[in-house]
Order: structure tokens, then sequence, then C-alpha cells
């Protein structure tokens, strides 16, 4: 099929041969493979900034989401292609779309713990404190990751030390539960405060004695 060999070129970035299938059949620049990705979905997965560059050039779709609503800045960012992304981002993809679990690209950004690409995406005015459909900021993510350099980037980024997820946890809560000494001494150092009621008695036990030396 036709979109086979459109989907084959963007994703190995074989620009002439996509250049050919564009003329040929301009109007499948949008069409979906099975996994309702487009060619610029793939593009963007292998890091084929010339390729996104043409797709964008031709008018293609900028945010069109797969089979796990991922949109191709999603996937950039994922795969840690930042290129694709700024290309992306320069010419208006929606920063702001979510993925199944409720995930925005700066999210992605933050589980790949990736500075640049959380700056990139600050810089085109991503919410720094988007909450998932767990109410996990990037902040709260990259702190169940244990991503101990994420945290500290985020917060001297100015993202919020005490949002609260969907159990009205702070990221200093998150941190206590997962016996994150780390993130713990991280986020006293920028005002994380503490409700041990929404801990439990054993757990709010276990982040004293995870902080006896801190606090």
């Amino acid at each position: 099929m036709a979109w086979v060999d459109l989907h084959s070129a963007a994703a190995r970035g074989d620009l002439d041969q996509l250049r050919r299938h564009w003329w040929l059949k301009k109007h499948l620049i949008n069409s979906r493979n099975k996994d309702k990705q487009t060619p610029l979905h793939l593009a963007c997965m292998n890091g084929h900034a010339d390729v996104v560059r043409f797709l964008v050039s031709k008018n293609c779709k900028l945010n069109p989401r797969d089979k796990y609503k991922k949109s191709p800045l999603m996937m950039a960012v994922q795969y840690q292609q930042r290129e694709c992304a700024a290309v992306l981002l320069e010419h208006g993809a929606n920063h702001d779309h979510r993925a199944a679990a409720g995930n925005t690209a700066l999210h992605f950004a933050a589980l790949v713990s990736n500075k640049s690409l959380v700056e990139l995406l600050l810089e085109h005015g991503a919410n720094i404190d988007a909450k998932n459909e767990l109410g996990y900021t990037p902040l709260a993510l990259a702190i169940t990751e244990r991503r101990k350099g994420m945290v500290e980037f985020l917060l001297q980024k100015g993202a919020d030390v005490n949002a609260t997820d969907n159990h009205e946890r702070t990221p200093m809560e998150v941190a206590a539960v997962l016996q994150d000494k780390d993130s713990v001494k991280v986020l006293l150092r920028h005002g994380g405060v503490l409700n041990k009621g929404c801990l439990g008695e054993y757990a709010a036990r276990a982040f004293e004695e995870l902080c006896q030396n801190e606090l």
C-alpha cells in the first residue's frame, strides 16, 4: 500500500523518497499506520529533523495523536530528539496535549530527565505545573522516577514545590512514601512541606526517621 512507503520513508529519513511519494500521493501526508501514527510521528521518533521540516512545510497536521494519544511532539521528547521538537514548537505544535495517562510533553521530558528539552518546552510556554491523571506534576513524576537532578532543575525553574496530587499529597509526601532521602533534601531546601495526615501513621513515622537529621 502507498501509505507504507510514505511511513517507511519518514522512519528511515529518506527525504528523496518522501518527496517522490509526496508529489505522487500528497493527500497521504497525514495518513495513519496500524498504531495510528503519521509520517510525522515516525520522523520525530527517529530524529529526522530534515524530514520534519519537509512535512511541516507541506502543511501536515502538527498535532495528530496515535493510539496512545501521543503527539509527534511527545514522541520527539520521549526519544530525546531535541531538534525535531524545536522545529515543531517553532511552527506552533501544541505542548499542552495529553497522552493516555494525562502526561504532557513536559512530563515526558521530566521522565527522560532531559534538562535541555524541559528548557525548550518552558521557553515555548509549557505549564511547569501541569497535572496528569494522578495529579502528578512533572516535579512529582520526576520524584517517582528518582530523577534527583531533574527535581532540582524543575524547582530552579519555578515548579510549585507543594503542588498536591489527587490524594492531596505534596511532592514531599511522595518522596517520603518512596523513602527517597535525596529528593527530600532538595525539597526541604526549596520550602517543601509535609501534611502527615495524607501519609498515614506508618508512612509518617518512616518520614520522621528518614528526615531526623534534616528537619
